[in-house]
C-alpha cells in the first residue's frame, strides 16, 4: 500500500478533482487490492493493476454522477460555440528554469483542476493514463468524435489558463 499509495490517489483525483472522493476512491482499490493480495501479492504488475482500478473506480464515480453534473453545468452558460485562434503549446525554453518539479506537478495538477469534467477526463486519460481515443469513448460511453473535440478543447483551455498563471506565477518570480 505505502508503494502505491500516492499513484492511486494521484489518479483518482486527477479524475474526480475532489481530494476527498479520491481518498474514498483510494480506499476501495486497497479493499479490492486486499480482496486480491494471494494473486498481486506474488504478481509484477501490481501497480499497473492498481492503477487500471483505481481508473475505472473513478470512472464508475464520474459515470454515477453525470446527469446530476449536467444539470448544474447547463447554468453556466457555457455554450461550447466558442471559435478561438489556435494556442501556442510549447513553453519558452527558459520557463521552467526557476521551477522545481514539485512546483511543476502542482503548477499542472492545478491547471487541470480549472478543466470542465467533460474536458478533464478525456484529457487526464488520454495523456496520463495512456488510454487510446476509442477505449476512452467506450468507458465514457459518448462518440469517439466528441472524445477527440473534448481533447482538443482541453488541451486549448489548458495551455490558456497556463499562459494565464504563467504571467502570475513571473509577476510573483519578479
Amino acid at each position: 500500500m505505502c508503494k502505491y499509495q500516492d499513484m492511486v490517489f494521484t489518479t483518482s483525483v486527477r479524475l474526480v478533482r475532489n481530494e476527498a472522493q479520491a481518498e474514498d476512491i483510494s480506499q476501495e482499490v486497497f479493499i479490492k487490492a486486499h480482496e486480491n493480495f494471494e494473486m498481486l501479492s506474488t504478481s509484477p504488475s501490481a501497480g499497473g493493476w492498481l492503477k487500471t482500478v483505481a481508473t475505472n473506480l473513478s470512472l464508475n464515480h464520474l459515470q454515477r454522477y453525470r446527469k446530476r453534473w449536467k444539470f448544474f453545468s447547463e447554468f453556466g452558460g457555457d455554450s461550447g460555440a466558442e471559435d478561438s485562434p489556435p494556442v501556442e503549446f510549447a513553453a519558452p525554453d527558459t520557463f521552467f528554469d526557476a521551477v522545481d518539479s514539485d512546483e511543476r506537478r502542482a503548477w499542472v495538477e492545478d491547471a487541470l483542476s480549472k478543466l470542465p469534467d467533460h474536458q478533464r477526463v478525456p484529457l487526464v486519460l488520454y495523456h496520463f493514463e495512456e488510454i487510446p481515443y476509442d477505449e476512452i469513448a467506450t468507458r465514457l460511453g459518448v462518440s469517439l468524435a466528441k472524445v477527440k473535440t473534448d481533447i482538443l478543447r482541453a488541451r486549448t483551455a489548458l495551455a490558456k489558463i497556463m499562459s494565464r498563471d504563467d504571467a502570475s506565477f513571473k509577476m510573483l518570480a519578479n
